[in-house]
């Protein structure tokens, strides 16, 4: 399933202001741990900015 930037920060903001384990709150929000930190990643690096999907498009096609 694919997030929006707008979810992808709201869960990032659940995690940090949880009471609960990273891991604990991202079972309850059915997110795995691998991709919540790749998000996590990006949003230190690059703020909300970094939460937008990357853009995926073919290389160069000749004809």
């Amino acid at each position: 399933m694919r997030y929006p930037a707008s979810e992808k920060l709201e869960i990032v903001r659940l995690v940090e202001g949880s009471h609960l384990s990273d891991k604990r709150t991202l079972e309850k929000l059915g997110v795995s741990r691998p991709t919540y930190y790749r998000w996590y990643d990006r949003y230190l690096q690059r703020g909300e900015a970094g939460l937008e999907d990357l853009k995926s498009h073919p290389g160069l096609v000749w004809n």
